[in-house]
């Protein structure tokens, strides 16, 4: 194959680093995936003695990349400020669960760590864009300063600083409980929510407790936070006796244990948790069907444990 052949090979080789980097700086599959789309646009117009020229095509596409992003997270406010209800990032499904060959999603292509959990995510989003930028490619991928700089426009030492103070609004997020003390919460929970049990509810919750719903105008849900042990148990126990026939299944959301609700075999709603010290301390329920694309595949029903 020719150095044209090979470098094509490089560069689509490059899609996978580029769909993570894109969904943990915007929390959208779908607009990442248009950000990427974009960056290999742009690289494939590139004049081909200008692509040869370029040392490596990897870094080029990710600074292509993230300047993509810091555009659609600079537009980002308004666009959220005409969203129906809270705004949520997709939440992701696990692949040993949902991956069934089809290759196509962007979903299919993310490393599921602690820095795509929902908590994780939530507290990017408090960020600004440039913060967003900086401490995502600084600390989660390790890019460079100098690299961080020409996505930016500013100087190595100015990304430094915006680095720096992302890293303490991340610091200030409560340290996440362990993944059996995550799982055995979620496990109380569902167990409560099917026998419709308030009290036991109420007693898992944090009295501070917030529940945050995204149903993008599409699906019913709160359209407020709802906050208090108390108030989220009741609300969790009405919408239970409004939806005959759901289903509560133990599933990995964004790799954390969380619930996935079933109505006639389709997914309707996803919900992540924070847990500190025993108790439940945040819930975020997702139920636009447009963020929930991933997990509608048909396929076989996972290893039965519910």
């Amino acid at each position: 194959m020719g150095a044209a052949g090979a470098r094509t090979d490089e560069t689509a080789g490059e899609r996978r680093q580029l769909i993570n980097v894109a969904y943990r700086l915007l929390g959208s599959l779908a607009e990442s995936e248009d950000a990427v789309q974009e960056a290999y646009a742009r690289w494939y117009a590139l004049p081909q003695g200008r692509r040869e020229e370029i040392v490596s095509p990897g870094a080029w596409l990710t600074t292509v990349t993230g300047r993509v992003c810091l555009d659609v997270l600079g537009s980002a406010r308004a666009r959220r400020e005409r969203y129906v209800g809270a705004w949520l990032p997709d939440p992701l499904p696990d692949h040993a669960e949902w991956d069934h060959g089809h290759g196509t999603d962007p979903a299919d292509q993310m490393v599921l760590d602690e820095s795509v959990a929902m908590a994780f995510l939530v507290v990017l989003e408090s960020m600004t864009p440039a913060e967003r930028v900086a401490f995502v490619l600084h600390d989660v991928f390790r890019y460079p300063f100098a690299e961080i700089a020409d996505v930016l426009g500013r100087t190595p030492a100015a990304c430094k600083q915006l680095a720096a103070s992302a890293r303490r609004r991340a610091r200030a997020a409560r340290a996440p409980t362990t993944a059996a003390g995550q799982a055995d919460a979620v496990r109380q929970v569902k167990a409560a929510w099917e026998t419709k049990d308030i009290a036991a509810l109420v007693d898992l919750l944090d009295p501070a407790a917030v529940m945050t719903a995204d149903g993008g105008g599409m699906a019913g849900t709160a359209l407020r936070p709802i906050e208090g042990g108390t108030p989220i148990a009741q609300y969790m126990v009405a919408i239970a006796d409004k939806a005959p026939g759901l289903e509560l299944l133990r599933r990995s959301v964004n790799g954390v244990p969380g619930l996935v609700a079933r109505r006639d075999g389709a997914v309707v709603t996803v919900a992540s948790f924070e847990v500190t010290d025993g108790r439940v301390t945040r819930i975020w329920v997702v139920r636009n069907p447009e963020k929930l694309r991933p997990w509608m595949r048909e396929g076989r029903d996972p290893s039965g444990e519910s």
